[in-house]
């Protein structure tokens, strides 16, 4: 793994910049395209964000000040990236008048890229049915597994809050899924 002294140290050489960059995308792509597709629902979203994700890191990759993580740095570039995304998604749906169960459902759908059993497909559309906060909390915490330190750092929310919000997804879901 690259570590934030080395980014910060190629900054100053072009050659060494690339080569950096190219590391990243190779170490960073798949683990970050599981976590924009847990967040969007579908794979050409989710290939789609990789890529302006990739061209954002590029160019802020001389502004890199190594005060965080690589990880932590990539995944509040994603996190960010995504978020926008469906905020414009949001609207987008807003303005075309589709209700937010039909994107659920559509999100749910079986696609070529995920083949899942019944419970699965429950589970993911119930995820999809909640606010983008409460997803990417939940995205975060359950399927990638990391600590709410790490969130709070992506996400520049309280470990608190993360907490709540992470709670309130939960018996969402739970909820959802006895119905």
């Amino acid at each position: 793994m690259l570590n934030r002294g080395a980014i910060f140290a190629s900054k100053r050489r072009m050659p060494e910049q690339e080569r950096y960059f190219n590391t990243l995308v190779q170490q960073y792509s798949e683990p970050l395209y599981w976590h924009v597709r847990a967040m969007v629902g579908n794979h050409e979203d989710a290939d789609d964000l990789l890529q302006d994700i990739f061209i954002k890191v590029w160019s802020s990759l001389s502004r890199f000040r190594g005060e965080a993580d690589v990880f932590t740095w990539l995944w509040r570039i994603a996190t960010n990236e995504t978020l926008s995304h469906l905020r414009k998604a949001r609207v987008r749906a807003a303005l075309s008048f589709v209700r937010i169960d039909e994107t659920a459902e559509r999100i749910s759908d079986p696609d070529p890229y995920f083949d899942g059993n019944e419970a699965m497909r429950a589970l993911r559309k119930a995820i999809a049915a909640l606010p983008n906060k409460q997803r990417l909390v939940f995205t975060m915490r359950y399927y990638e597994e990391l600590s709410y330190e790490q969130i709070s750092e992506i996400t520049g929310t309280s470990v608190g809050a993360l907490k709540a919000s992470y709670h309130i997804a939960y018996e969402k879901i739970k909820q959802h899924l006895t119905e």
